[in-house]
């Protein structure tokens, strides 16, 4: 489909609108083998590059390893963001980038980003069941019956109404345990052993339905394929 390429450029954040007369006249934009340099050219986002590189995607589907410190929020007040890690134009691309859910500051681990918004209300509806696997380190020892107070679906989180949906809990050690949540409520992981009357000091997420970080270190991130997208969406 062929698009004018001052909404090409502004959407995908290389520049705003009112920006691509001059931002065509300092980079080498091409369409095809063509060099654009007019504002209202249409063009096939497929045939576009600049300086040499291929137009980034049209939906972006990111898969990224949360480090310690980092939050998942567009404020600056809050501190240092996660979309600090990525391009600086991505930051200005339209649908913006948003968090798959959000791990809090002192949470690390999988965290995917997208500026896809129906992708993203799939993955984080609980009625789609995608599971979240955290290794959870509590301050105390584990009492022994929390695996079953939260497989019940009868827990009610203090300030809510709606009992939490059944969760698989399995010890590690005295403090440690994986938990395998179906849905993502705030500081949800926290505030259950909260319920038991443990606090958790450090909190990890290994997995988000099929998917794990593999390689990537703490910081990094990587571009996920469509085909890799689509396992997350068929899981229930």
């Amino acid at each position: 489909m062929m698009e004018r390429i001052d909404r090409l450029l502004g959407n995908r954040g290389y520049c705003a609108r009112s920006e691509v007369w001059s931002f065509l006249r300092s980079h080498v934009v091409l369409g095809g083998i063509e060099q654009l340099e007019r504002e209202n050219e249409r063009v096939n986002p497929d045939e576009v590059t600049v300086n040499g590189h291929r137009l980034d995607a049209e939906r972006l589907v990111l898969l990224c390893h949360k480090p310690l410190g980092l939050i998942c929020s567009h404020d600056e007040e809050e501190g240092p963001l996660i979309y600090h890690l990525f391009p600086p134009r991505w930051q200005k691309r339209r649908p913006a980038l948003n968090t798959v859910g959000r791990l809090d500051k002192d949470t690390s681990g999988l965290l995917i980003i997208t500026d896809d918004g129906q992708l993203l209300h799939r993955l984080v509806s609980p009625k789609n069941h995608v599971p979240r696997i955290y290794h959870v380190t509590t301050e105390r020892p584990l009492l022994g019956d929390e695996a079953v107070l939260f497989a019940s679906g009868e827990v009610v989180l203090d300030g809510e109404k709606t009992p939490l949906l059944p969760a698989e809990m399995t010890p590690l050690s005295g403090n440690t345990a994986h938990l395998v949540l179906h849905e993502g409520r705030y500081h949800q992981v926290r505030r259950m052993f909260e319920a038991t009357g443990n606090h958790v000091v450090a909190l990890h997420r290994e997995r988000f339905g099929t998917l794990t970080l593999g390689d990537l270190q703490p910081g990094q991130w990587r571009v996920m394929g469509d085909d890799e997208v689509q396992t997350i969406t068929a899981q229930r």
